[in-house]
């Protein structure tokens, strides 16, 4: 079910047109991102690989805890899966598995991500994001999170993160009527794709009709033996939503 990048690839920056007849701001682009998994987030065309295109809507992302989950590769086939986000350093062999679908493996932390054969890093600490940017950046993926208000998401994007993330990680509850009212703010100004954590199928709706570009499985969506089933129950509320 997984189309893979290429296909993403072929569209480019109108892989996010804007929404509504307003312009949406285009925050510097800086020194964007050239890793092939994850083109979906350049801000720039990309010359076409493939003749056919993805259909709208948002992209799922997941987040894993450091040792991954035991059927990751079954969840990466149940649906359509940009990247993986490992919180600490991940297991050689779920990478490999992760990028020959050519789904991007990023890490949380910083530096790490350049030693590690990774695609790139996710930054959770805003004031550690201007050094991961300088260490890793062009060659690899760049993620903002961590962002608890506006002011912080906009420095993020001005600083050239690939993107910027809203909710919390590890999916604490409580969370989420901040992470929506950030991410649908976001996304109906700002051109820098934006991903929102979802630990439900309803948050995964929710988020979808604010119309973020990438949707992050988080928490109980990807408890033991529950992420493939919920990959594919996440496409389904995403097609929904774009209905």
């Amino acid at each position: 079910m997984s189309r893979g990048i290429a296909a993403v690839r072929s569209t480019g920056a109108t892989r996010f047109p804007l929404r509504g007849a307003a312009a949406k701001v285009a925050l510097p682009a800086g020194r964007r991102c050239g890793a092939p998994r994850f083109c979906p987030f350049l801000g720039r065309p990309i010359a076409p690989m493939s003749a056919s295109l993805p259909p709208p809507g948002a992209r799922l992302m997941m987040i894993l805890p450091p040792q991954g989950v035991a059927d990751l590769g079954a969840c990466l086939d149940a649906g359509d899966v940009a990247a993986v986000i490992w919180r600490g350093p991940p297991p050689a062999d779920q990478v490999a598995e992760a990028q020959r679908r050519d789904v991007a493996a990023l890490a949380e932390g910083g530096a790490r991500a350049a030693v590690e054969g990774l695609d790139g890093a996710h930054v959770g600490d805003p004031a550690a994001l201007k050094a991961a940017l300088s260490a890793l950046k062009p060659d690899a993926i760049v993620g903002a999170g961590g962002l608890t208000d506006r002011h912080e998401a906009m420095v993020a994007g001005e600083s050239g993160a690939d993107y910027v993330l809203f909710g919390d990680l590890a999916g604490a509850a409580g969370s989420f009527p901040r992470t929506l009212d950030l991410a649908a703010w976001w996304a109906e100004v700002f051109e820098v794709p934006c991903v929102g954590v979802a630990t439900s199928l309803d948050e995964v709706e929710a988020l979808a009709r604010a119309g973020v570009d990438f949707v992050a499985l988080a928490g109980p969506l990807l408890d033991a033996g529950q992420g493939p089933a919920n990959v594919a129950a996440a496409m389904a509320r995403i097609a929904e939503a774009g209905a």
